[in-house]
């Protein structure tokens, strides 16, 4: 068994087999055709044109040099594919926030009370590979450049992964990256406090690297306008605790919720070929947990790169990723080039 199944995996996540079914595959009707007839759907649905014409007089914040600076090894996103997918998405959020912001001022006028609004916290999920951490670093560097937004911060949830020594006492390090390798309640408790206007909370730090959480390493969080927080699981359902009723999920702090998605085959493509590229660049610090891949000759690579996706990172979002896609606001479906094609917006 390979130990190495969160590989390249916590930080770039987003895949959906087309042959899985789910709630969003069994309501795929058109918006026209919702009219309270059986399998309708929750979601509009938006081809790439129809989405992209929604940007409206949006300004465009971003140059060819941010967006080669801010992609992923293994996804070519260009300033086309942000001017066609993330301006119109720039927008939407600036509709979200500015009615959560409204609601924030109904309630303080009629408590008869004063304060800043609490940060509006967006939700990325979805499997390993497909470019999530791309999507949410252009989400973060376009939102800065609002006027009336620049505090903007982007955590992941590598962060409150269980160090591997604790994965190690409990048996979990071939299962890094499934629910039960995080610390969970760690994470609530951090959105919790950032929900509740806390300055200055703090969030473990990860490092892809040495492949585990860095000791005594903190990212603060001081009151953003926005919060970005990537992840594999983040739109999981909320755990029920033991003898109880009662569970709170990490989505019930979010306002907004992405689910980046694609064929399952593409991922696994994806996937492959960034433990290539990883194996020339990464793999090859000194320190790097996966210096032994390093050396492998293409084929090797290959074999060892499509046994951890079959063994661990296919099943890990089929059983725990794969189900939550249902639960976002919006799913952008990415074609074999990772263009995206198609936009399902949850109904208000």
């Amino acid at each position: 068994m390979w130990p190495d199944a969160h590989i390249l995996g916590v930080r770039e996540t987003g895949a959906v087999s087309r042959h899985v079914p789910d709630l969003i595959d069994e309501v795929r009707l058109p918006d026209s055709a919702a009219s309270g007839a059986p399998g309708a759907s929750p979601f509009v649905e938006l081809d790439r044109a129809d989405w992209s014409r929604l940007s409206a007089s949006t300004p465009l914040p971003l140059t060819t040099h941010d967006v080669v600076r801010l992609r992923g090894l293994s996804d070519p996103i260009d300033l086309r594919e942000v001017d066609t997918v993330y301006r119109p998405l720039s927008r939407l959020l600036g509709l979200y926030v500015a009615g959560v912001r409204g609601v924030h001022q109904a309630v303080t006028t009629f408590l008869a009370e004063g304060g800043r609004p609490t940060p509006f916290v967006i939700g990325i999920a979805g499997s390993v590979a497909v470019g999530k951490s791309t999507t949410a670093r252009v989400l973060v560097e376009m939102l800065r450049r609002w006027p009336e937004m620049p505090r903007v911060q982007l955590i992941t949830t590598d962060g409150f992964l269980h160090p591997n020594e604790e994965l190690k006492r409990r048996g979990l390090m071939e299962r890094k990256g499934f629910p039960e390798s995080y610390d969970r309640r760690a994470l609530l408790r951090f959105l919790a406090q950032v929900k509740s206007g806390i300055p200055e909370v703090t969030a473990p730090v990860y490092s892809h690297v040495t492949y585990d959480v860095i000791p005594e390493k903190r990212q603060v969080v001081d009151r953003p306008d926005v919060l970005v927080v990537e992840g594999l699981n983040v739109l999981a359902p909320p755990v029920i605790e033991p003898g109880t009723q009662r569970g709170l999920a990490v989505s019930d702090f979010f306002d907004f919720s992405i689910y980046v998605d694609a064929e399952v085959q593409d991922i696994r493509r994806w996937y492959v070929e960034r433990f290539l590229r990883l194996r020339r660049t990464a793999f090859t610090q000194p320190e790097s947990y996966f210096r032994r891949y390093a050396d492998l000759d293409d084929d090797a690579a290959q074999d060892v790169a499509s046994g951890i996706w079959s063994r661990i990172n296919e099943p890990n979002l089929r059983e725990n990723v794969l189900p939550t896609r249902s639960r976002a606001t919006l799913v952008m479906t990415k074609d074999a080039d990772h263009r995206i094609q198609r936009v399902l917006l949850r109904k208000p």
